[in-house]
């Protein structure tokens, strides 16, 4: 297994708080199904993060939580081009 941090819900964890950007050098190392259970945690850790829903009075709180959303996403797309292109 090659998960920064050890684990692949560790991992998708490090890119939801922005201490990991996946890109393609990172995921040369993966193999297909890796790339798949990174996947699935992601998915896992934005339907976490989309349940939270912090005060609407709270701005700074708000787009913390947005951008996790879409750090999240990013990587989602970027793993979903990768498995693609290696089928």
């Amino acid at each position: 297994m090659s998960f920064l941090g050890g684990s692949a819900f560790a991992m998708a964890r490090d890119v939801s708080e922005g201490y990991i950007l996946l890109n393609p050098v990172i995921m040369r190392k993966m193999t297909v199904p890796e790339l798949q259970q990174l996947r699935f945690e992601l998915d896992k850790v934005i339907r976490e993060t989309r349940s939270s829903q912090p005060p609407q009075d709270d701005t700074m709180a708000q787009q913390q939580r947005n951008r996790k959303i879409l750090r999240i996403q990013q990587a989602m797309l970027v793993i979903d081009n990768q498995i693609s292109m290696r089928r």
